[in-house]
């Protein structure tokens, strides 16, 4: 259990997740035929992003997130948490709305194909594709449930990637830090009494 909610596991599980929705985006995920006066009895399919607009949008938004909670500090680590997991719900009803009521994007297709709006009558068939997407979305939502619970034990980047902080001396005076010194123009790394060229 520890292993699957550590960052790195987080981060992996949410970028397949996102890269399997990306390269559905050009998959065919609905086939079938129409038979219209302007088309004719004809053969119409629709790709990811033709049948669900939004699913290379939430993919991009995912992966994202995932990678902002592996850096940032521990509000932001949960709310973009919060955001993938959001991201991951809304790809998977996306994916299942087209699974279970494929004829509605494939009629708007083939009312487009016609130059004609709304949509025309079609008998369609779904490919694997949507529910490939709907086990991709849960990984990204398995990801985000995992990031939460493992989150508290998550380190930030560093402290070399952190704003400088100004410490107190014994008499609550102000010490200057290492760079503040290096503001100043001496070199830290040097040692004391020790002066550059």
């Amino acid at each position: 259990m520890r292993r699957l909610t550590s960052k790195l596991a987080v981060v992996v599980l949410a970028l397949v997740g996102a890269g399997v929705l990306l390269a559905s985006g050009g998959r065919v995920w609905v086939s079938g035929t129409v038979d219209d006066a302007v088309l004719g009895a004809s053969r119409i399919s629709g790709t990811g992003t033709e049948v669900a607009s939004g699913v290379v949008a939430l993919a991009l938004v995912g992966a994202a997130a995932a990678l902002a909670s592996a850096t940032s500090g521990a509000v932001v680590r949960r709310v973009t948490l919060v955001v993938l997991a959001l991201a991951g719900v809304a790809e998977a009803v996306v994916a299942a709305r087209v699974s279970l009521s494929p004829e509605v994007p494939l009629g708007a297709i083939a009312a487009k194909a016609a130059g004609r709006t709304g949509s025309i009558e079609t008998h369609a068939t779904v490919t694997a594709w949507p529910w490939v997407c709907v086990a991709a979305s849960l990984l990204m939502v398995l990801a985000a449930v995992a990031g939460w619970i493992g989150a508290a034990r998550w380190r930030g980047l560093g402290a070399r990637y952190e704003a400088p902080t100004t410490s107190a001396g014994a008499r609550g005076q102000r010490v200057a830090t290492d760079w503040d010194r290096l503001d100043a123009g001496d070199d830290p790394t040097l040692r004391d009494g020790a002066s550059g060229t």
